[in-house]
């Protein structure tokens, strides 16, 4: 049997509560076996570019990263975020290990062709570097990978962390039982935003069509999702989505294919 793998992606809002910070990366920590993270900072880099007079353009929840955006967003996820993360980590016992794509060619990407949007210097990932990352973390390290990766032609990319996160979980699905865990402020997905009580236990992709189509599920949480089932389709043995303290008492939302979705 695989050896258990958990991969984490955190949310923008964790990153920017000191506290919760703390909070989520301990549990993180503590979790036991080969672990794997991967953060963005794009509230952070979206102040920094007001600070700079760099104007921040977003299109369909993505943001359009042109060349001195690149700039920003390089600085603020691989340098400051990403040893912040690291930092803590190794503070806590973890032996953490911050890269972005480019480090040992661990995410291989291609610039996005223009559409109709132009999302400037996008990536979108080709390869990951998968022997690589099972070699660190077979060495004892654990990967915490900023949402920055690289063409291998010498020019850096922006690329959504929601997408890394899939992709890892994919190309380690081969060696690992991948638990891929989206762990944002909010204690799962759930059907009215406003509403606690309305949180979605079980998700698979019929009833994820139908909560889209009845508004209940919009805007930045429909490429999440998205990025989710298709880690789950191709190899993920778990994915849930929720809060630290949802994913550590077991109810955050946990997807499931439809094969393996509770009958009424």
């Amino acid at each position: 049997m695989k050896e258990e793998l958990h991969l984490f992606k955190i949310g923008g809002a964790i990153l920017e509560d000191a506290a919760e910070l703390e909070n989520t990366l301990a549990f993180f920590s503590n979790l036991p076996g080969r672990k794997l993270l991967v953060h963005g900072g794009g509230r952070r880099a979206s102040r920094l570019s007001k600070t700079l007079g760099i104007e921040t353009r977003m299109a369909e929840g993505r943001r359009i990263t042109d060349a001195a955006t690149l700039e920003v967003v390089t600085m603020v996820y691989a340098g400051l975020e990403n040893k912040k993360v690291v930092s803590l980590l190794q503070a806590g016992g973890c032996n953490a290990l911050g890269l972005s794509g480019a480090d040992g060619n661990v995410i291989l990407a291609e610039k996005r062709q223009p559409g109709k949007i132009d999302y400037g210097f996008a990536g979108d990932i080709r390869k990951v570097g998968a022997k690589s990352l099972s070699s660190l973390l077979e060495s004892g390290f654990t990967p915490i990978l900023c949402a920055i990766t690289h063409d291998g032609q010498g020019q850096l990319l922006n690329t959504n962390a929601d997408t890394i996160a899939a992709e890892l979980a994919i190309a380690l699905a081969p060696f690992y039982q991948v638990h891929l865990y989206y762990c944002f402020e909010m204690p799962g997905v759930m059907a009215r935003i406003d509403n606690p009580d309305s949180l979605i236990a079980f998700l698979d992709p019929e009833s994820y069509s139908i909560h889209k189509e009845l508004g209940n599920i919009s805007e930045g949480m429909i490429p999440k999702l998205d990025n989710a089932f298709r880690a789950l389709e191709a190899g993920a043995a778990t994915v849930q989505v929720g809060s630290r303290k949802s994913i550590a008492n077991g109810t955050a939302t946990q997807l499931l294919l439809t094969s393996d979705f509770p009958k009424k």
